[in-house]
């Protein structure tokens, strides 16, 4: 769990997001810093042995800088005011992996998890994976648990192709998968229950339910 001061701090930065005031408080986002990596310590120790694809993580792997990217951003507010944690399932260099995702911020928490917007060779690979086994993902997909927390892929009009994508069918049985851009599912989550003890081992039972679909993913990945 994270300690109501985090969340505090937080939410003072939200209000004062300047270098200045960061600065002055210094202190308070060291401390911070170090319940956020605690944080995503007890997340592993539940997490690993649940799926051997994150043994080889470490906390190191799995946190994000506070500092935001801002050179082609309009907005020019220099960090980031809510905490993510991302456990890739495996680690291969030059290469992105599907993974598991939590989202903590008081305008809007989730879970999530799968390959967020690929790239094009990697989209390749998925959609190739789909055409061929596209009954296996429907597997995943329609397994009662997952749809239960997770519904479907997420989808919007930046994630879906308007037309069948170059080398399949319009009439393929799987064409709505293959117009996929990205393969993602996500599940909102209380801000409030952050705090409590038994957040993590409730919110990794939930997470796990992306297994399959990160194992799907990721034989796509790896073949050649």
């Amino acid at each position: 769990m994270l300690s109501k001061d985090t969340l505090q701090f937080l939410e003072d930065l939200k209000a004062n997001n300047n270098r200045d005031w960061f600065l002055e408080n210094k202190k308070r986002y060291e401390a911070v810093k170090k319940d956020y990596q605690q944080f995503v310590s007890d997340f592993l120790d539940v997490m690993k042995p649940l799926d051997p694809a994150l043994e080889m993580l470490e906390v190191k792997n799995c946190t994000f800088r506070i500092n935001r990217d801002i050179r082609f951003s309009k907005d020019k507010t220099p960090y980031k005011t809510h905490l993510g944690i991302w456990l890739p399932c495996g680690r291969i260099k030059g290469q992105n992996r599907p993974g598991y995702y939590v989202h903590i911020d008081k305008g809007g928490s989730f879970i999530a998890g799968g390959l967020y917007s690929p790239e094009a060779e990697e989209l390749k690979k998925i959609r190739k994976e789909i055409a061929f086994f596209h009954e296996d993902l429907e597997e995943v997909l329609n397994e009662s648990e997952f749809k239960k927390i997770f519904v479907d892929f997420d989808r919007n009009e930046r994630s879906i192709l308007k037309n069948p994508p170059r080398g399949y069918e319009k009439d393929h049985p799987a064409i709505e998968l293959l117009k996929l851009k990205s393969f993602e599912a996500s599940h909102k989550i209380n801000y409030d229950d952050v705090t409590k003890k038994d957040f993590i081992s409730k919110v990794s039972k939930k997470l796990i339910l992306l297994k399959p679909l990160n194992e799907f993913i990721g034989r796509a990945l790896s073949t050649d």
